[in-house]
């Protein structure tokens, strides 16, 4: 064996090894939460993502072919707004969905809407716009999935989803 062909094996070698070690980076300074690995932390704690998606609320839903928001929306956006101004360390991304009815292009338009209202009403209870951004699935992203109106009505929503830090 040449002496280029021994160091291509030794860089290899080294290569790999470099990548079975987990602690490669330095220590696991990064907590994102939770003894489950999620990243949502604790239900418990009332500073966490998974306290927001489970006890204020992360989703509000709506009815066929509407993009407004009724009372029980508002109630829910009410709470989400409470949560978000008194842990501004947390962005979010408003998910705008639809049912599999109609066209792509039509439910990704009614996501669209969807999510935007949810944004609009957010702001105008203080939320500051610069925390916030929509996106769109139409029905790209259903929860639930049958030709059935209970399925319908659960994938018809828009979705608060929080990220920590992003905000600028």
């Amino acid at each position: 064996m040449n002496l280029l062909a021994k160091s291509l094996l030794l860089t290899a070698a080294l290569g790999l090894a470099a990548c079975t070690n987990p602690n490669r980076f330095g220590g696991n300074d990064v907590n994102l939460g939770g003894a489950n690995g999620a990243g949502l932390g604790s239900a418990s704690d009332p500073t966490s993502a998974a306290y927001f998606q489970q006890s204020v609320g992360d989703r509000v839903l709506f009815a066929v072919d509407q993009a407004s928001l009724s009372p029980e929306a508002q109630a829910v956006l009410d709470s989400q707004t409470n949560w978000l101004n008194s842990n501004g360390a947390y962005t979010a991304i408003i998910e705008g969905h639809a049912d599999e009815q109609g066209t792509r292009e039509y439910n990704l338009a009614l996501g669209a809407r969807r999510a935007q209202a949810v944004q609009d009403y957010l702001i105008s209870q203080g939320v500051s716009a610069a925390r916030l951004k929509t996106i769109s699935y139409g029905k790209e992203r259903p929860i639930e999935v049958c030709s059935d109106e209970s399925c319908y009505s659960r994938n018809r929503r828009a979705v608060t989803v929080l990220a920590a830090g992003l905000s600028g």
